[in-house]
C-alpha cells in the first residue's frame, strides 16, 4: 500500500478523493438497486417498477457527471502524481463502467415493460437468478472497493463464469421455446435480451475488478 510518491500531506486532494469514492459507491448501490428493480418488474409483470428503474436513471447520469467533474478539477488544480493520479483515473473509469451499467438496467426495464401483457415464457426460473447473482457481484464489488481489499476483488471477477453458464442455459432454453412454438418467438427473444443485458453487467463488474486492482497496486491484470 505504500506507495513513495503520494503525498498524505496534501489534505485537500486527499478530501477531493474521499468524495469521489463516496460518490462511486453511492453510483454503485443505485446501479445495484436498479438490476433487483428491473428483474422484479421483469418477473412480476410491475409496469411502474420498470418505469421507476427508467426515471431514476437520471440519478445515475448526474453522479456520473459530478464524479468526472471532480476529477478534472483535483487533476487541473492539484497536479497529482503516483497513486494519486492512479485513484483518479482508475474512479473515473468505475463510474463510467457502473453508468454503463445503470444503461443496460434501463433497457432491461423497458424490454420487461413491453413484455408486461403477453403470455409468461417458461425460462424466467433462470433470469432473476442470473439478476440475483449479477445485483451480487455489484455489491460484493462494493465491498471491495470500501476495503481497498484487492483480493476480494479477484474472488468478485473469478465467479463471473456461473453467470456465464446461466446465460447460455438461459439462451438453449429460449431457443428451444421458440422451436416448440412460433407464438414465443417475440417474447423469447426479448428475453435474450434481458439475459444478454445481465452478461453485460457481469462482464463491466470483472472490470471494475480490474480497476481496483490498478488503483492499488499499479498493476494491469486481466481477470476475465
Amino acid at each position: 500500500m505504500s506507495d513513495p510518491l503520494h503525498h498524505p500531506h496534501r489534505p485537500l486532494l486527499q478530501e477531493e478523493m474521499e468524495s469521489v469514492r463516496q460518490l462511486v459507491l453511492d453510483l454503485g448501490r443505485r446501479v445495484d438497486e436498479a438490476i433487483s428493480r428491473a428483474i422484479h418488474g421483469l418477473t412480476e409483470r410491475d409496469v411502474e417498477i420498470c418505469a421507476r428503474v427508467i426515471a431514476e436513471d437520471h440519478h445515475v447520469n448526474e453522479l456520473q457527471r459530478q464524479i468526472r467533474e471532480l476529477c478534472f478539477t483535483a487533476i487541473l488544480t492539484q497536479a497529482p502524481v503516483a497513486r494519486d493520479l492512479r485513484e483518479i483515473m482508475g474512479f473515473q473509469h468505475m463510474a463510467s463502467e457502473l453508468e454503463r451499467m445503470g444503461d443496460h438496467c434501463v433497457s432491461i426495464a423497458k424490454i420487461a415493460r413491453t413484455l408486461a401483457d403477453l403470455p409468461e415464457v417458461k425460462p424466467y426460473v433462470d433470469l432473476p437468478s442470473m439478476g440475483q447473482l449479477c445485483a451480487e457481484q455489484v455489491r460484493d464489488m462494493l465491498t471491495s472497493l470500501v476495503a481497498r481489499d484487492v483480493d476480494a476483488a479477484r474472488l468478485v471477477a473469478a465467479k463471473d463464469d456461473r453467470i456465464d453458464r446461466i446465460y447460455h442455459r438461459v439462451f438453449d432454453d429460449l431457443v428451444q421455446c421458440m422451436v416448440a412454438d412460433s407464438a414465443n418467438v417475440y417474447a423469447a427473444t426479448n428475453l435474450m435480451f434481458i439475459a444478454h443485458h445481465l452478461e453485460r453487467i457481469a462482464d463491466r463488474v470483472t472490470n471494475l475488478a480490474e480497476d481496483l486492482v490498478f488503483l492499488e497496486t499499479g498493476s494491469i491484470e486481466e481477470l476475465g
